[in-house]
């Protein structure tokens, strides 16, 4: 059965290959890959020109750009005159964002310069031809120290092309200048006598020595490399003569003084220069120029005197005055300026100072007692004086008195004599009004008689013509009485007792009898 099962496998024809399908060279499995690949280009590039294209200094930094393509340098060249060279640039890429391709760039990135303030930066070109034989300032195009100077601020140099070190500002402070030395420029021929130097000490311009201008007090950026400048105090100084270097001579009479003080000096401004570089620093100038002429003089002068005459203060001030007068005469010319001398203490020798200062103390006692009596002559005057003044004063103020009382009297006299004015003004006045009111009374009275005169010749009339109307005077009388007693015959017969009217008779009547009934 196996073989018949054998044979039967035999006999059935094998199934046929499947049809071949060609190739494709851009496609795996039949998935072309031209599309992957133009997304992976777009995907790349961008992300290789940010990371490797790019050249982003941040702030405060520069990039160097080194070119790696290009004609080779030559030989002693460490900077490319252009991009066609290869090697370093010149110039350089300040901050912002930039891209070159790395394949022919390269870069590096370094702070820029910083000057800060109160200080300059001195540049040295590091590429460039060498300089010639005995100058030390660079020109165009050579390699060494540049004149200008980098002031205060931010600058973007290449730091392989130039080389930046920072030096302090020159600062002059009040009260001071600058003597400027040129360092550089041509050199001052033939001595002291020189024709391209005024005065065999200073310089011209271009030439290298001192200047004759100095600074004045402010801040100045200047190159150390072609200008040195020193400060010299133009301020008062003071130089104390004691010790040993107090002042000592021989009088005339062979005995030692000593002589202490003080000079007070200043520089001029304009011989500031002229002076130090003729004479030095400022103790050059006090052993030179101040102590000899000073030593000098006291000497001199010291030498006409015997020892007992700087004992006594007026040749002490004598002296002193002398020695002052001189020093600014002698001084002035190189530029000094003495503004005062004080001569504190002069010591005698010993063989002689007790004696001296005995006699000194003797005649300063008599002195003192002719002071105090000519105090006592002046005391005994002014007590004079005071009482002259006092009885002046006393006669002037009894004199004022009296002169007040006159014044006084006459201004009582005055007032009185004004009111016995007024009241006799007053009297007057009164006399007039009195005068004038007694007129008027008996203008008055005139004319009440007259009124009175008339008005009984009125009346007397009237009673004539009422006398002649009744024919006799009995008759008037009696119209006359009945006239005024009829009105009041009531009240007349009337009277208080009980009765009424006729009461009055009761008493005169007989009395009634009573009638019994």
């Amino acid at each position: 059965m196996s073989q018949n099962m054998r044979y039967d496998s035999d006999s059935f024809a094998k199934p046929p290959p499947p049809p071949r399908i060609p190739r494709n060279p851009v496609a795996i499995n039949g998935i072309s890959v031209v599309p992957i690949l133009i997304m992976a280009v777009i995907v790349f590039i961008p992300i290789f020109i940010w990371f490797f294209c790019r050249i982003e200094p941040e702030k405060n930094r520069i990039a160097v750009l080194i070119h790696k393509t290009g004609k080779d340098l030559p030989s002693g060249q460490i900077i490319a005159d252009g991009p066609g060279q290869k090697g370093i640039q010149l110039e350089v890429l300040s901050e912002g964002r930039y891209f070159r391709n790395p394949y022919s760039w390269g870069w590096t990135l370094h702070p820029i310069t910083d000057i800060p303030a109160g200080k300059l930066g001195v540049v040295t070109r590091l590429y460039g031809t060498d300089l010639p034989k005995g100058r030390i300032i660079a020109n165009k195009g050579e390699k060494g120290i540049l004149a200008d100077i980098l002031s205060p601020g931010k600058y973007r140099l290449n730091p392989y092309a130039f080389q930046v070190d920072v030096y302090n500002a020159i600062s002059i402070r009040p009260g001071h200048v600058g003597v400027v030395t040129s360092l550089v420029g041509d050199d001052v021929l033939g001595g002291l006598n020189a024709s391209n130097s005024p005065n065999g000490f200073l310089v011209g311009p271009g030439m290298k020595g001192i200047l004759p201008e100095v600074l004045d007090p402010g801040t100045y950026y200047l190159n150390p490399f072609l200008l040195d400048v020193t400060e010299v105090n133009l301020q008062s100084q003071r130089f104390e003569m004691s010790n040993e270097d107090a002042i000592n001579f021989l009088t005339m009479d062979g005995f030692t003084v000593v002589v202490e003080g003080t000079i007070e000096f200043a520089f001029e401004r304009e011989n500031a220069a002229l002076l130090t570089h003729r004479v030095g620093d400022m103790n050059d100038i006090l052993q030179k120029v101040i102590l000899p002429r000073a030593r000098g003089f006291s000497r001199i002068e010291g030498s006409k005197h015997p020892a007992t005459t700087f004992i006594v203060g007026e040749t002490r001030q004598q002296f002193q005055k002398d020695l002052e007068t001189h020093l600014r005469n002698t001084c002035a010319p190189w530029g000094v300026a003495v503004k005062s001398v004080l001569i504190r203490n002069i010591t005698p020798p010993d063989q002689i100072a007790s004696i001296i200062r005995d006699r000194e103390i003797a005649v300063q006692e008599t002195r003192k007692y002719e002071q105090e009596i000519g105090q006592a002559k002046s005391k005994a005057e002014l007590g004079r004086q005071e009482m002259l003044a006092q009885q002046q004063k006393e006669k002037v103020e009894a004199e004022t008195a009296k002169l007040r009382a006159v014044i006084k009297a006459k201004q009582d006299q005055a007032v009185r004599i004004v009111a016995a004015n007024k009241d006799l003004e007053v009297a007057r006045l009164e006399t007039d009004a009195a005068t004038a009111q007694a007129q008027a009374v008996m203008l008055k009275a005139e004319a009440d008689s007259a009124v009175v005169k008339m008005q009984n010749t009125a009346e007397a009339t009237i009673l004539t013509s009422q006398v002649q109307a009744f024919s006799n005077g009995h008759n008037f009388a009696r119209y006359t009485f009945l006239k005024k007693i009829a009105p009041r015959i009531h009240s007349i017969l009337s009277s208080d007792q009980e009765g009424g009217l006729g009461a009055i008779f009761l008493p005169y009547l007989p009395e009634k009898k009573e009638v019994k009934p």
